[in-house]
């Protein structure tokens, strides 16, 4: 199969994937009642807000964008965002199915977002931090540029203020419409961790569904304390992938924030409604 082709076939799915949710929403169901993607049940869409979106039946964690995660996790009224003027760029006037600067257009008019992180200073229980949150809406997370020279920006107004940095990932990876210009990212970030290190700043991840690729390889698992939410994907391949590799069927709960805590890739696991609180007291154990 050419490139090409494979790009036509792929443009074809996503036609008609639109296709099928115009006429859901022509038909009116969406909105009132939400289907678990876990375990299959309609629940009432109000009943999931007030649940901080998880299903009171599994406990599966839904998906949830910046600024929800920011009203989770923050107290009232202090959270102060910084860089947001920052925009992405086509210096690869790059194409695949659609033209990068389309789909930046899309993503922002989708989420209301500049690109995929929201950058800021707020704080948690009184203790004022650093913070950079990845939305999963804007382009599936991907970091490219902008998203890069945040969370540096971020990491490097933590050793100026001299208070905490939290990175909350939601990624699939780099963002290949940047080519190596987001390949770069994974250094540039890694390197202000390190800068982090040496001005004895605390530095938490909080690794949420899903987190993959570059995020993943470089600022997502170099914090002091890793912290994972209940039932998040971390990884770096998918699992497909990497079943067609090794030729082997994974266990089921591979990538999983548990099998990680299992094998100490991560520190610590919490529930989403006491996501705050565990912050929190790691926050206050540190705070000398």
């Amino acid at each position: 199969m050419t490139i090409q082709s494979w790009f036509e076939k792929r443009k074809q799915a996503q036609d008609q994937r639109k296709a099928l949710e115009a006429k859901i929403e022509d038909d009116g169901l969406p909105g009132l009642w939400t289907r678990c993607v876990h375990c299959g049940t309609q629940l009432p869409k109000k009943d999931l807000e007030d649940n901080d979106m998880v299903c009171p039946l599994c406990d599966y964690h839904f998906r949830i964008n910046a600024r929800t995660r920011i009203a989770q996790l923050f107290d009232e009224n202090t959270f102060e965002e910084l860089f947001a003027g920052m925009n992405p760029t086509d210096p690869l006037n790059f194409v695949d199915t659609e033209a990068y600067k389309e789909r930046i257009k899309k993503a922002k008019a989708k989420t209301g977002l500049n690109d995929a992180v929201i950058a800021g200073t707020g704080s948690i229980n009184g203790i004022k931090v650093a913070t950079a949150i990845m939305d999963f809406e804007y382009m599936g997370g991907s970091m490219g540029s902008v998203v890069g020279e945040k969370v540096t920006r971020m990491m490097e107004e933590a050793i100026k203020q001299k208070i905490p940095m939290l990175a909350v990932t939601a990624s699939g990876g780099a963002r290949m419409q940047e080519s190596a210009l987001s390949l770069m990212q994974m250094a540039k970030t890694s390197c202000a961790c390190a800068k982090m290190d040496e001005a004895g700043i605390l530095y938490i991840t909080l690794l949420t569904e899903p987190t993959f690729g570059g995020v993943t390889a470089s600022f997502g698992t170099l914090g002091d304390i890793i912290v994972a939410e209940q039932g998040a994907r971390i990884g770096f391949a998918g699992r497909r992938v990497i079943e067609q590799t090794i030729r082997q069927k994974l266990p089921p709960d591979f990538q999983t924030a548990e099998y990680l805590l299992k094998y100490g890739q991560i520190d610590v696991i919490s529930k989403r409604q006491a996501m705050k609180e565990t912050l929190s007291k790691i926050l206050e154990l540190h705070r000398k």
